[in-house]
């Protein structure tokens, strides 16, 4: 249902938004509408947004109460219901929609400037759009589903307790090795256990892709993908560019990281279990105890960087817009959900009691101020920015939040957790090099066998993994792609990580030197939405849009010259 403050103008206020059959007739008004001039068309194209913000809300709420429990089963039949029955019934539908819009002579009178993004949009999803792809959509979705209701349900008997994988993490930072490597060991060994099972998810997934871009006449679902994501501006090659950069110019630093922890740790080689903990032998970093404390410190860093960014995370705390702790049947990692109609963000966690915790809840965080700052915009549609923005305005606020960990912690521990997190930047980077180019090699190779899969991951590891001992753990380091779950359930998405670290790094430059410059192009940008194509967001934030070698160069050092003022 609609809130009052958009109240709906064109649906009625109560509709079943999950019942295909009572929402056809409402696309059926639409497609038999006059449309005169623009300002019909206009019109138009605002109630054709309304419908589709409340039938995106209907699916988002239906899969965040999956992710919150995915061993309630009333919730998970909810959202497969969706997915398996109303999705399939309804595209055909919007299709028809897109058809009539591009046909539209009107279309021709509208303000290019402010209509070009959307004219652009609409004709690639045309051009994409296959009906024979709509069933093979959904046994992806299906299939993703699975892939989490597994990686979900797995717990760890450890020590006496029964842990979730995220709350198993807490022991792979203590400073006893021994207590450390039984906890990985406890880890890997569960998720070997699906290994097998994981094989077969992808391997229906990859062959599900493969014939959406054959039905599509694309090459290879790469091709697919790169249209359907809408990546204008930037291809493959540019892809290319940044795995070679980081590995020649990010990679020396990781390296360099590495050995000082071999050292630091009196170690002769690093084990898989030795990257968790303090390489001084300090006791983890424990920033909070339970969700409350989490969400209070958040709300104070957000204070000290822009009052009206803690009153928005304020309005989020009191409208229980966070699910954050940890618990048995939750689904895994982390993520930020805009319902469109309401125009109000949700952030599901796996909170622990870590420090990544922290940096996580000051990411989401960032993608809700920027669902609250575009949320003005009439069209659903530039109420999202491209993912490459979007990542943008998530790890720029952990950047800003930085300078503020003391609202967790000690001056010393304040210190601390920022070399954590400038570090984790830096070791970041080659993991989504690695990912992304796996993907590259998986959807160009779509006839590959299981053992060429691994194979190709393990040579990537040779060029983005550092000097790590995995010897008698090769199954673990065989099948490590399969604990990220982007490759399953969101594939390609990855490099975005890595185009938008780079923005981010650049506004952050800018806030160190002018915190007040730098938060007034992020508030600007944000606002913006998705009604910009890309280059022209990452310009309104203060960056640009580059990521090969001459843009990460200067970059990594400036993050070297900020790890030099901090103590070891």
């Amino acid at each position: 249902m609609s809130t009052n403050e958009f109240p709906r103008n064109f649906l009625p206020a109560q509709l079943d938004l999950g019942d295909w059959p009572a929402v056809q007739p409402f696309v059926e008004k639409l497609l038999a509408r006059e449309l005169a001039d623009a300002g019909d068309l206009e019109q138009w194209l605002l109630d054709s947004s309304e419908l589709q913000a409340a039938v995106s809300e209907e699916r988002s709420r239906r899969y965040i109460a999956m992710t919150c429990n995915t061993e309630d089963s009333e919730a998970e039949q909810a959202y497969l219901h969706l997915v398996e029955n109303f999705m399939p019934a309804a595209k055909p539908w919007f299709h028809r929609l897109n058809l009539f819009y591009l046909g539209c002579e009107a279309r021709e009178d509208l303000d290019a400037a402010r209509y070009g993004v959307l004219d652009r949009d609409v004709a690639v999803e045309m051009e994409l759009y296959r009906d024979a792809n709509i069933e093979l959509q959904t046994q992806a979705s299906v299939l993703s589903q699975k892939y989490q209701k597994i990686s979900g349900a797995m717990t760890v008997q450890f020590r006496g307790e029964d842990l979730t994988m995220p709350q198993l993490g807490k022991h792979l930072e203590v400073t006893d090795r021994a207590e450390r490597r039984e906890a990985w060991e406890a880890s890997s060994a569960r998720r070997l256990r699906e290994r097998e099972a994981f094989d077969e998810i992808f391997d229906e997934l990859s062959g599900l892709r493969s014939r959406m871009a054959s039905n599509a006449d694309c090459a290879d679902y790469r091709e697919y993908i790169f249209k359907s994501y809408r990546r204008f501006d930037y291809s493959p090659a540019d892809c290319e560019a940044f795995h070679a950069a980081v590995e020649q110019h990010v990679m020396p630093l990781a390296n360099a990281m590495a050995e000082r922890r071999r050292e630091a740790l009196g170690l002769e080689k690093l084990r898989p279990w030795d990257y968790g903990v303090d390489p001084l032998g300090r006791e983890p970093l424990r920033p909070f105890d339970g969700a409350e404390e989490l969400g209070a410190g958040c709300r104070r860093i957000f204070a000290k960087i822009d009052p009206e960014l803690e009153a928005q995370f304020v309005g989020m705390l009191e409208g229980a817009e966070l699910d954050l702790d940890s618990r048995k049947g939750k689904a895994p990692g982390g993520y930020q959900s805009t319902l469109d109609e309401q125009r109000r963000p949700f952030i599901f966690m796996n909170a622990a009691g870590l420090h990544r915790d922290v940096e996580t809840l000051l990411h989401e965080a960032g993608h809700a101020f920027h669902a609250i700052a575009a949320r003005r915009d009439p069209l659903v549609e530039y109420r999202h920015a491209p993912i490459e923005f979007a990542e943008v305005a998530s790890m720029t606020m952990e950047l800003f939040g930085d300078d503020h960990l003391n609202e967790f912690y000690s001056e010393d521990d304040a210190a601390r957790a920022k070399r954590k997190h400038l570090e984790g930047v830096i070791g970041l980077l080659p993991w989504i090099a690695r990912v992304d180019a796996f993907q590259h090699w998986i959807y160009t190779h779509p006839e590959h066998s299981g053992d060429e899969r691994t194979a190709a991951w393990l040579a990537l590891g040779e060029r983005f993994e550092t000097a790590t001992d995995w010897s008698g753990y090769q199954e673990q380091r065989e099948s490590s792609w399969q604990r990220q779950l982007h490759i399953f359930c969101y594939p390609f998405y990855y490099i975005e990580y890595g185009i938008a670290q780079l923005g981010a790094l650049q506004i952050w430059n800018t806030y160190k030197q002018n915190p007040e410059l730098a938060l007034g192009n992020y508030r600007a940008a944000l606002a913006l939405g998705g009604s910009k194509p890309l280059p022209q967001l990452f310009e309104a934030a203060g960056a640009r849009l580059a990521f090969d070698a001459d843009t990460i160069t200067p970059l990594m050092e400036r993050v070297g010259e900020e790890l030099a003022t901090l103590p070891a």
